[in-house]
């Protein structure tokens, strides 16, 4: 199916919440105030008690019970706020689709959020845009499931949705991958530019223009998400490390195979992202 075909289908595109809509559309604005942003939440029943559930979770710690949107806001910080708040809308946008587990997906797309945020803490980076585009990065492929449904089922056959050489076979079968598909996704969705820029480089950092850090962030993370899903060894991690994207950053292999903390300790608390 041509690209512009799949966004033309009826499937393809999920349907997300007003209120998530306007908060993607705060990235572009500059000057929008928290108090703005507060009453908009407040107005959604379901978003504002996510927000509370994360904001009172182990995850953030909080030393007193956070009753309100507005403490919630106040506490969380800004940017904080507006990541959550889009990854909730994200995770509701999909309903059951064939060829794929969508806990797992999720499960698999907060495990790379988390790490591109702890990863992009170390190099100094802006740990709620890793966040964001690490949660984001594979959303291409719920489209793609939704839109074509038999083509992806094909897909599927000789490379599942957690196989490193995914993007790949879809390259080859279609012209494009799901990290393009994403990327066009965030576009729509008026995401800031540099978010549909930062997905579609996450394939291979390297051979772009100009190296993303990001990007390579998220590249990383996504290993190391799909490394825990399909439970490689020590040995099998070492093997298959991207040690030329972690040079590009300036990090050393150690950081990411013996300081990182477990999986679960990074997501803890998040969970509710995922229900």
């Amino acid at each position: 199916m041509k690209f512009e075909t799949l966004f033309q289908q009826q499937n393809a595109l999920p349907s997300i919440p007003k209120v998530v809509q306007e908060v993607i559309e705060s990235f572009n604005n500059d000057s929008v105030s928290i108090e703005e942003i507060s009453k908009k939440l407040s107005a959604d029943q379901v978003i504002s008690a996510k927000l509370l559930r994360l904001a009172n979770s182990s995850y953030y710690h909080a030393s007193r019970s956070v009753g309100t949107v507005d403490d919630a806001v106040l506490m969380l910080g800004f940017m904080t706020v507006r990541t959550l708040v889009v990854s909730s809308g994200l995770t509701g946008g999909f309903k059951s689709m064939p060829g794929i587990d969508l806990k797992q997906f999720w499960r698999y797309s907060l495990h790379t959020a988390v790490v591109a945020k702890w990863l992009a803490k170390q190099t100094h980076g802006n740990s709620d845009f890793a966040f964001t585009v690490g949660l984001m990065h594979a959303i291409g492929q719920l489209v793609m499931h939704a839109g074509m449904p038999e083509e992806a089922l094909q897909v599927d056959k000789i490379a599942g949705t957690l196989d490193a050489r995914r993007s790949g076979v879809e390259r080859n079968s279609f012209g494009y991958d799901f990290y393009d598909v994403g990327a066009e996704l965030a576009k729509r969705w008026r995401f800031p530019d540099t978010f549909s820029m930062t997905i579609k480089a996450c394939a291979e950092p390297l051979v772009q223009q100009s190296f993303e850090p990001i990007a390579g962030i998220v590249h990383i993370a996504a290993w190391r998400a799909r490394a825990a899903e399909n439970g490689f060894t020590p040995e099998e991690l070492e093997a298959t490390l991207p040690v030329d994207v972690l040079q590009k950053l300036g990090l050393k292999p150690e950081l990411i195979l013996n300081d990182m903390p477990p999986m679960n300790e990074l997501s803890a608390g998040l969970e509710d992202l995922l229900n």
